[in-house]
């Protein structure tokens, strides 16, 4: 059975021993190559956690960048893997991007990070975004999205 923790609990500390992922969602992306702007994002960030804590929970997006600079193995010490994925009017599915997400500023509905694309490419604009971004201080574990992808497109590029 999961459990649901409430915004007032959720804490930089909280969230690194549960080894929660996070997921935060925009109606639109737009990049320039050194950033990518989550436009009008959701004003929660889903944090979840795997076996054996099965927490769930939501924080606001402005909480979520207000923890990133926080404790010993925090985002701004050791930045997090994520993976963007997003629907191009081009492309009939969704085509993702590896990226390591850095300085996260909140302005009005934007949300901006500074990025390094490590796997993929990013589009100038694209329509509904979705970013899943790697546990605290874990960057490659077993329950990193980022990692999960990058193995799995590494194993893609064996095969042909």
């Amino acid at each position: 059975m999961s459990q649901t923790s409430s915004t007032s609990e959720v804490t930089e500390k909280h969230l690194e021993e549960i080894e929660s992922l996070f997921v935060q969602t925009a109606q639109g992306l737009a990049t320039d190559g050194n950033t990518i702007t989550l436009e009008s994002v959701s004003p929660s960030t889903l944090y979840f956690a795997d076996r054996p804590k099965r927490d769930v929970g939501h924080m606001s997006s402005e909480h979520f960048v207000s923890v990133w600079d926080e404790g010993d193995n925090s985002f701004g010490d050791d930045p997090p893997n994520a993976v963007v994925s997003y629907l191009d009017p081009s492309h009939e599915f969704p085509e993702d991007t590896v990226v390591v997400l850095r300085e996260p500023r909140l302005a009005g509905g934007d949300l901006t990070y500074s990025v390094e694309i490590l796997d993929g490419t990013l589009p100038k604009e694209a329509g509904p975004v979705a970013l899943f971004i790697d546990p605290f201080g874990r960057p490659l574990s077993p329950v990193s999205a980022a990692g999960i992808n990058r193995r799995e497109r590494r194993r893609d590029r064996r095969r042909f």
